[in-house]
């Protein structure tokens, strides 16, 4: 992986975050992603005429303890402020279009740098509020 184009954030042994810089490009097909993941990355590049044969993905038990989400940014700038499991703040990244994000463990917020669209992929079914704890970074007052 080329370290000016993907980034993978750790904490420790927690992974945080994959950040997939728009310009990214490789040819065939490369997961960013390890297989315990519960939520899978890969970017693909094939020549012309290469079929993937059709298929089916087959009914398989999975346990998914936490929600993992991957924001691609279409238009706009965002800045994702990232923090530990623990609720202590890290690192920030600005993303801008084409940019993408797989925010795989501790916490984050958002703030828009302009108007911003993006698309959330995450794991369902979503369980409302209970979905997700909100806080106070450690080391700031409310």
């Amino acid at each position: 992986m080329d370290p000016l184009n993907v980034e993978n954030i750790v904490e420790g042994l927690e992974p945080i975050a994959f950040l997939i810089r728009a310009d990214y490009d490789a040819d065939g097909l490369n997961f960013f992603t390890p297989d315990s993941f519960s939520q899978q990355v890969a970017y693909m590049r094939h020549p012309k005429d290469l079929v993937i044969s059709p298929h089916v993905h087959n009914l398989v038990t999975r346990q998914v303890l936490f929600t993992q989400e991957v924001l691609l940014v279409r238009k706009g700038s965002v800045e994702i402020n990232l923090y530990s499991s623990k609720r202590r703040f890290l690192t920030s990244r600005v993303l801008g279009a084409g940019d993408l994000i797989l925010l795989c463990g501790g916490g984050h917020s958002l703030k828009m740098l302009e108007e911003t669209s993006m698309i959330e992929i995450k794991q369902g079914p979503y369980a409302g509020e209970n979905d997700k704890t909100r806080f106070v970074p450690e080391g700031e007052n409310s």
